[in-house]
């Protein structure tokens, strides 16, 4: 199955960092504002979703010339638009979805984009926020982090304490340790290879990968 990729409506800091991280077959997909950094990036979505509420008609005007699918909803609504275009993508049978431009700028958005990770409909997918820049995505029980020796990685409790962490390749490693969520430890490690293997018997972290050597 291939991979979907969602445009929301954030902060984009260097559209050329964007395009090693994207791929011929990815279903592009706008969620609603989000379609701005698709047309700059010369892309052309498969889907644009939500209250459409943040879209120049400049670019929706595009998007209907070209015959896109809109799905538009009311601007009443319980769910953001990035909440809706993940469900969209699950509903195609996506497992996998990559978000752009879900990081930065207005911090209760940010902190809901990352949360919407915890939602139990989504648990059977793999999703990544990434930005060029900054990756972050759940770990549930181990990962990979693939990058360059130098780069920092942060790994965050979020649903709880994390019992029974191990790391390999980072500068600080832990050993069947505890990371507690109200505590700091797991913040600023360094990869000391090109890549990193990460570990947890028990509880859920955020692993953000900040890479330091573009």
């Amino acid at each position: 199955m291939n991979r979907a990729v969602i445009f929301t409506n954030g902060i984009v800091r260097d559209y050329a960092l964007i395009f090693p991280y994207l791929q011929p077959r990815d279903f592009i997909m706008a969620a609603d504002g989000g379609l701005k950094h698709i047309h700059r990036l010369k892309l052309k979505p498969a889907l644009v979703i939500g209250d459409l509420d943040s879209i120049a008609a400049s670019d929706l005007d595009i998007a209907e010339h070209e015959q896109t699918e809109i799905l538009r909803f009311d601007k009443d609504k319980d769910e953001t638009d990035l909440e809706l275009a993940i469900q969209a993508a699950i509903q195609r049978g996506y497992r996998e979805i990559l978000i752009v431009a879900g990081l930065g700028g207005r911090l209760d958005q940010t902190m809901a984009n990352l949360l919407l990770m915890l939602h139990p409909d989504f648990t059977k997918c793999s999703i990544t926020f990434d930005d060029g820049i900054e990756e972050v995505f759940l770990i549930r029980e181990s990962c990979q982090v693939r990058g360059n020796p130098g780069d920092i990685v942060s790994v965050i409790p979020i649903k709880g304490d994390c019992r029974g962490v191990k790391t390999e390749n980072l500068k600080y490693p832990l050993r069947e340790e505890t990371l507690y969520q109200f505590k700091t430890r797991g913040i600023s490690n360094v990869m000391t290879s090109s890549q990193a293997a990460i570990s947890i018997a028990d509880g859920i972290a955020l692993c953000i990968h900040t890479r330091k050597n573009l």
